[in-house]
């Protein structure tokens, strides 16, 4: 809908059909385009690119901004931020010191938890905008019974959910000074 009837996107693939890729450094054609001095290519692969990040990221969004709403309202009905109301501190100084703070660790859960609906999201969104991407590249060692490279992609995906675990970890120790280990 936004490339046929309204033309705001750019169509499928990396980028136009007229232009010719940047030489290949690294394979991903914004960071070539750039190497190479390529501007016209950049931004070609970046109007490429806003499509299957808004397809990707509207869903998470979404759930995010929920999710942070109800924490925030949890944390203000807390008494310790009735208590800095009650010391006349401003709106903006209860917000940022009192209810943010506490009400970020569950929205880190939250987003942790999200990054495996966008790992398993690409497939879909490689297929319908013609990215090869690794989603792509799973579904078809899965039904050409690649085994090796099956279990290659399982265990990048694997590797990428501990990172990201331990990430949400760390965060949580940062945030959250009760939780750091002694």
């Amino acid at each position: 809908m936004f490339f046929f009837r309204l033309q705001v996107t750019p169509g499928s693939g990396r980028i136009d059909p007229g232009m010719t890729p940047p030489p290949q450094v690294t394979g991903l054609y914004t960071v070539d385009a750039l190497l190479s001095g390529r501007w016209d290519v950049f931004s070609s692969a970046v109007g490429h690119l806003a499509a299957p990040a808004l397809v990707l990221a509207l869903y998470t969004i979404g759930l995010l901004t929920r999710f942070t709403r109800s924490a925030v309202l949890e944390v203000l009905g807390q008494d310790y931020v009735r208590a800095a109301r009650a010391k006349g501190l401003p709106g903006r100084v209860v917000l940022f010191r009192y209810v943010l703070r506490p009400a970020l660790v569950p929205v880190i859960t939250v987003a942790g938890l999200a990054f495996g609906s966008l790992l398993s999201g690409t497939v879909l969104v490689e297929a319908v905008f013609a990215w090869p991407g690794v989603g792509q590249y799973a579904y078809k060692s899965a039904t050409t019974l690649d085994l090796p490279a099956v279990m290659g992609v399982g265990l990048v995906v694997g590797v990428v959910y501990l990172v990201i675990n331990l990430v949400v970890d760390v965060l949580y120790g940062v945030i959250d000074p009760r939780v750091r280990v002694s």
